[in-house]
């Protein structure tokens, strides 16, 4: 048997050690970005919600697995969510209501990605209630003041109906949509603020709709926001999560059975008339854009006494406040429509 010298053994290992670990970088290195499964956390609020839907099919229909992400959700509050994203907790949240309150207030996030493009805001009551007016007295259930759900039904019955908070009506705080329902089978209010799946959920129960926010108020729901310094930083995954919602929305339109498992399965709805009957009333109501007119819109709504913005007092340029450089150029290699 060769013999070697104890020093050419320990080059030979060293050698071999180093064409290893080379070998090792340059495997690392062409692997696909999927593999490497970027770390990304998405905000989502307790209880399924009609605003979120494409983010519920980016996440288990893969879309978020494509472009590289290993993605979870971070089930909470809207104010929690919006809080943990000025604190860099959680990279995307879809909270246009607080998120758009904060921003005017100073906070350092930005709109990045849509969801959807109507208001899915009812206010669903008990049968015997017939007209607005009819809740004068009556106790309903919404979110923690500040809430999209709050603030729109809020300024909806205060600007059209005349009616406020406290003075014509009671309210009832419930964290999770899901909560309002019992309550109001069982009469221990007579009206929630419910979107549309929960919506269709109460109406299988005898109840019925009797007001929807979209009538009145025209609304961005569900816009995802981010920390300023995340297009800065992580450019890249900005663009990749862009990319992913705006295929979500693409899926709902083209893909009925995928979205009804979906929508079965974050709404824990078994009933599959129930299930049918909201993808029709939401299929085509998706897209990541973040049109200019509903923006300013979705601002505007910020901008009441009710909310306590000063009378009087203008809007700043809202632009500032989305992404739009970046969605535009996401949808422009996307070979889609971009928003001046």
């Amino acid at each position: 048997m060769r013999k070697f010298s104890p020093g050419f053994t320990s080059m030979r290992i060293k050698a071999v050690t180093a064409a290893g670990l080379m070998a090792a970088m340059l495997l690392l290195q062409s692997a696909p970005v999927a593999a490497q499964g970027i770390k990304v956390s998405v905000g989502r609020t307790i209880g399924g919600s009609g605003f979120h839907i494409p983010s519920y099919v980016a996440m288990d229909k893969g879309l978020f697995k494509a472009e590289g992400f290993d993605a979870e959700f971070i089930g909470a509050t809207g104010g929690v969510l919006v809080r943990a994203a000025i604190a860099r907790e959680i990279e995307f949240v879809p909270i246009p209501g607080g998120g758009s309150e904060a921003m005017l207030k100073g906070a350092p996030l930005v709109f990045v990605a849509g969801e959807s493009l109507i208001s899915q805001w009812t206010l669903t009551t008990t049968p015997e209630i017939k007209r607005v007016e009819d809740l004068k007295g009556k106790t309903l259930g919404m979110g923690r003041p500040g809430s999209a759900d709050y603030s729109e039904v809020v300024v909806t019955l205060g600007k059209f109906f005349k009616m406020q908070p406290g003075k014509d009506y009671k309210v009832i705080s419930f964290t999770a949509e899901t909560d309002r329902i019992p309550a109001l089978i069982n009469r221990s209010i007579q009206g929630a603020v419910l979107s549309f799946p929960h919506a269709a959920r109460a109406e299988k129960e005898g109840m019925k709709i009797l007001v929807r926010t979209g009538d009145y108020i025209p609304r961005l729901g569900g816009t995802f926001l981010t920390h300023k310094d995340m297009i800065r930083e992580k450019r890249d995954m900005v663009k990749r999560f862009i990319r992913a919602m705006a295929k979500a929305a693409d899926y709902i339109k083209n893909d009925k059975k995928g979205t009804l498992e979906v929508i079965e399965k974050y709404f824990e709805i078994k009933d599959a008339g129930i299930v049918e009957g909201i993808y029709k009333q939401v299929w085509d109501k998706f897209g990541a854009e973040i049109p200019p007119d509903l923006l300013r819109e979705l601002f505007e709504s910020r901008t009441t006494l009710e909310l306590g913005w000063p009378a009087g007092k203008p809007l700043p340029d809202i632009e500032q406040f989305v992404a739009r450089d970046l969605l535009n150029e996401v949808f422009k290699e996307m070979g889609r429509k971009v928003s001046k």
